[in-house]
C-alpha cells in the first residue's frame, strides 16, 4: 500500500458555478464520496481549507522571510482540501480522484505522499524521525 494526496483546485469558473448550489448539497454530494473512501478503507485523512484570503505566505529569498498576507499567487496555484488514501496503486489513487464529485473548472492533482523508507536510513535525521513514529505508533 501507498498513500496518495489529491490535492483539490477550482477554477474561479468552478467557484462560481458552485455558488448556485445549495451549501446542504454539496455537503451531501461530499458525503456520499466520503463514505464510499471509508467503506473501501482507503481514506487516511480528508480537509476542507479556510479561504486563502485569510492566510498569510512566508516567502523565503533574502535574509529574512517576509510574511505577507494572503492569497499566494493566481487562484489557479491555490487548493481548497486535500484527501490523503492509502491504496494499492496510482492507478486506484487516479480512479478514485477521477469519482470525486467535482463540477466544471475542478482539478484534482494526485501526488503519492513520500514514505520514510524513501530516504536513505544510515542517516540520524531518518532515524530520530522512524523512532519517533515508531513510539507514537505510526509506524
Amino acid at each position: 500500500m501507498a498513500k496518495y494526496m489529491l490535492i483539490l483546485r477550482a477554477t474561479d469558473e468552478a467557484m462560481a458555478k458552485s455558488a448556485d448550489i445549495p451549501f446542504e448539497e454539496i455537503l451531501d454530494m461530499m458525503g456520499r464520496y466520503n463514505d464510499e473512501l471509508i467503506r473501501a478503507g482507503v481514506m487516511v485523512a480528508a480537509e476542507g481549507l479556510d479561504d486563502a484570503g485569510q492566510g498569510v505566505v512566508v516567502e523565503f529569498g533574502g535574509e529574512t522571510p517576509v510574511v505577507t498576507d494572503g492569497p499566494y499567487g493566481e487562484t489557479k496555484e491555490l487548493f481548497g482540501g486535500f484527501y490523503i488514501l492509502d491504496v494499492a496503486s496510482k492507478e486506484e489513487a487516479v480512479e478514485w480522484a477521477r469519482r470525486l464529485p467535482g463540477g466544471p473548472g475542478t482539478k484534482v492533482e494526485v501526488r503519492r505522499v513520500s514514505d520514510i523508507d524513501d530516504f536513505p536510513q544510515d542517516n540520524e535525521w531518518i532515524a530520530k524521525e522512524r523512532a519517533r513514529r515508531e513510539r507514537t505508533g505510526q509506524l
